[in-house]
């Protein structure tokens, strides 16, 4: 997958602002579910990763980690969080009543070119799924959900449910190859951007808890298989 990495190489900006966009960057990776739950990250690999000093680097691994969404493993190396079951049914909870009021809202305010632009990206969510290239599916997944939240004109919401994300985003890994396979994503996308454009908020925030549901299954037998395995 294209790094997506903006350029920070700036010389006029200061360390502080490097830190922060550092940050911004790293929190738009682990949303969108560049790295896998355990994945192991240092200082120096995320500095080469975002073409920044060691300082910024530090600085956002420190942030994320003070929201848990990285945890360390040791003093120069975190790792990415593994939800159990009971954590993963506790945000799948809480997702389903942010992110479906985002949805519902996003019914009241749609215009017709919003939802061209949603099927845009679901063309490209579907081209992505076609030959298997399972990252890019979730980088436009992460995009195609937000761009509807944002459609809500309810902006600390959305900063809500990228919390959210922060947690469930890595996890999402372990949807597929089942869920490319079974399409349940594309046909709830679908349902959803027809309701979208019929203003039916309460029908587009059915599809959006369905699309949460839906995954959710799959990511609690991922736990379940997971457990079964023996210890190495």
């Amino acid at each position: 997958m294209a790094a997506h990495v903006k350029e920070l190489t700036n010389p006029d900006r200061s360390a502080e602002n490097l830190g922060d966009a550092a940050y911004r960057q790293m929190k738009e990776r682990i949303i969108r579910g560049v790295y896998r739950p355990g994945h192991k990250l240092t200082v120096r690999a995320v500095a080469q990763e975002l073409d920044v000093s060691t300082t910024p680097a530090r600085d956002a691994i420190n942030r994320l980690a003070s929201e848990a969404a990285l945890v360390y493993a040791g003093p120069k190396t975190v790792v990415v969080p593994v939800l159990d079951a009971g954590a993963l049914k506790e945000i799948t909870l809480i997702r389903l009543a942010l992110e479906g009021l985002a949805a519902q809202q996003a019914g009241e305010h749609v215009a017709d070119d919003d939802v061209e632009a949603l099927r845009l990206l679901q063309k490209q969510i579907n081209s992505a799924l076609d030959v298997g290239r399972y990252a890019d599916a979730l980088w436009h997944n992460k995009e195609f959900h937000f761009a509807i939240y944002r459609l809500s004109k309810l902006p600390h919401l959305v900063l809500m449910i990228e919390t959210l994300w922060l947690r469930i985003g890595p996890s999402l890994h372990n949807l597929y190859p089942e869920f490319a396979k079974e399409r349940f994503g594309v046909h709830n996308h679908e349902v959803a951007m027809e309701a979208l454009q019929e203003r039916d908020g309460a029908s587009v925030r059915a599809a959006i808890e369905n699309d949460i549901r839906d995954g959710y299954r799959r990511l609690k037998r991922a736990c379940r298989e997971k457990a079964a395995l023996p210890a190495s």
